[in-house]
């Protein structure tokens, strides 16, 4: 049950609907998702209402073109797996969206059973 929130520079509808096409097929080939396991919030920035920032660190040079990632999810997957998923999520963002791979910056945060709830006020991975 990943939950994804992507943030980018001056983009329109379409970039940010490639981008989230790009984030859940890796989900879906990388760790097993289930495709109809598809919850995201997709913003444009455009500098006025809203912006990003962005450095040079670890030597990797970013620009406007930059995405931000964040993906929270249960834990439980390898460093291989999750190494993997960004791997892919850069991949598919450069195909479907024109992202650099330099500028694909990916967050994830896990949680556990009990940190969800999908609906009805209710707790739905923790056994009763």
């Amino acid at each position: 049950m990943p939950f994804v929130r992507i943030d980018a520079m001056d983009t329109g509808p379409g970039r940010l609907d490639a981008l989230g096409r790009a984030v859940h097929e890796a989900l879906v080939e990388t760790l097993g998702i289930p495709p109809d396991d598809h919850f995201q919030i997709l913003t444009a920035h455009d500098g006025a209402r809203g912006t990003v920032r962005h450095g040079d660190y670890l030597g990797i040079r970013r620009d406007e073109g930059i995405v931000y990632v964040a993906v929270t999810l249960r834990a439980g997957r390898s460093d291989g797996r999750k190494r993997a998923l960004y791997a892919r999520i850069a991949e598919l963002a450069h195909a479907y969206a024109g992202t650099e791979p330099r500028n694909v910056f990916v967050t994830l945060t896990e949680n556990g059973p009990a940190d969800w709830s999908l609906g009805h006020g209710e707790a739905q991975y923790v056994g009763s």
